[in-house]
């Protein structure tokens, strides 16, 4: 069911987020994520020419991660082509410190670590989780393991459908099922 129909209003803002995985030639995994943030109007912007006109991109930046089937991220490319600020473009050099980490359980904690706050850039960071997902959702059907057993190595407790007390999971994966515990309320005597 699509969202309801929205009151009379104007767009101020686009954003976008494209992410594609590939298979390469050489057996590795490139997945790469874009993101792009256009205003309807023009933005005073004193390092843009004096402003940003409309429909021009106020942000536009890129990441590459190079990865085996593992998910062993190899080779890390990010670049910042348009921003509101000369020096944004500076921090795409700080995400090769990604490189030899391995997406999985725990791989975004260990991306904040590296390449958060000023270490790194509020949009792309926003890119990891995007860049981590795609990753998966590319490389794991084509394992030669099975699907579900191979998912259950990163996605155990990280949805409603994945949580180990679901239907899903009690189906298709009997083995990690756990059914839900009922907490007693015990009252006490008035």
């Amino acid at each position: 069911m699509p969202l309801s129909r929205p009151t009379r209003r104007e767009t101020h803002h686009n954003r976008t987020v494209m992410c594609n995985g590939y298979l390469r030639d050489d057996g590795l995994w490139d997945v790469e994520a874009r993101m792009t943030d256009v205003k309807t109007r023009n933005v005073d912007n004193p390092e843009r020419g004096g402003y940003v006109p409309a429909g021009e991109a106020f942000h536009d930046m890129s990441i590459r991660l190079t990865l085996d089937k593992g998910l062993l991220i190899k080779q890390v490319e990010a670049c910042i082509d348009y921003s509101p600020f000369k020096i944004c473009k500076k921090v795409g050099a700080a995400y090769a410190q990604l490189q030899g980490t391995r997406i999985g359980p725990g791989w975004l904690r260990i991306a904040k670590d590296r390449v958060g706050g000023v270490a790194g850039c509020t949009h792309m960071n926003e890119l990891l989780p995007v860049l981590a997902t795609t990753a998966i959702q590319s490389i794991w059907p084509s394992s030669d393991k099975d699907v579900l057993a191979q998912g259950a190595e990163f996605m155990l407790d990280s949805c409603h459908s994945w949580g180990r007390s679901s239907e899903m999971v009690r189906e298709y994966l009997p083995e990690h099922y756990q059914p839900a515990t009922t907490v007693n309320v015990v009252e006490e005597p008035k």
